[in-house]
């Protein structure tokens, strides 16, 4: 992806430590909130998608685990300095595709680094991650930290409204050599929640509107799958 304040017309899906493209059933715009200004657009994903990311989450977590806890935080550490580095143009992608202004967007950025540079340590296996338009960045990085620091691998899926930072920072990972498969992107709205779960991932988090996540919260419950909503 580049990091431009234009930024790319399509959003693919981040699987495997590249990106990935698929043919979807249907599209959805990503509107500048500000001005209503079509900017880009993200494919519609499901089942199919969905189990090529939960694959690939779960090929790459005994590695990624093996590896020992100190080498995976140099690996988040790693990525919290090339996050920082793009501050800038990471804020430019928040402000795009949310409501946040200059200040707000910068801090989102700030907080994203703080909680890739000191992450406690959450509970392991293969996670699907379900985020709101809110706080994109900032919660994808505290909601992801722990789980990595623990060995887990992920398959996260954003908001279609505010996808473009958190593809950006999966993107970004692969520049700082992390192994392919331990961060995974799903595009897509509720077929893609469902797609998790029938694909089996350990358990699903959510983070952001509770509104919302009761919304997922029953998706997950209807697949058996173990849920738990985290603070925005």
């Amino acid at each position: 992806m580049d990091f431009t304040p234009e930024g790319p017309q399509a959003i693919p899906l981040w699987i495997n430590g590249r990106a990935f493209l698929t043919v979807a059933d249907g599209f959805l715009d990503v509107t500048n909130p500000a001005t209503g200004e079509a900017i880009r657009r993200v494919p519609l994903c499901g089942a199919d998608e969905a189990v090529e990311a939960v694959a690939a989450a779960r090929a790459a977590q005994p590695l990624w685990a093996d590896m020992g806890m100190q080498a995976r935080r140099v690996c988040l550490s790693r990525l919290a300095e090339a996050l920082e580095g793009y501050a800038g143009h990471f804020a430019k992608l928040l402000q795009q595709e949310t409501v946040l202004d200059d200040s707000a967007a910068n801090a989102e950025v700030v907080a994203a680094v703080e909680a890739l540079q000191s992450a406690l340590v959450g509970d392991t296996g293969v996670v699907g991650l379900v985020l709101d338009p809110t706080r994109p960045l900032a919660a994808f990085a505290g909601a992801m930290a722990p789980l990595l620091m623990a060995g887990a691998t992920l398959v996260v899926k954003p908001s279609p409204k505010a996808p473009s930072a958190i593809y950006a920072l999966c993107e970004l990972s692969a520049r700082v050599e992390w192994p392919a498969g331990v961060l995974n992107l799903l595009q897509g709205d509720t077929a893609a929640v469902e797609g998790l779960c029938a694909a089996t991932v350990d358990r699903l988090l959510y983070a952001g509107n509770p509104a919302l996540g009761e919304q997922v919260g029953r998706i997950a419950a209807a697949a058996g799958t173990p849920f738990e909503m985290l603070g925005g």
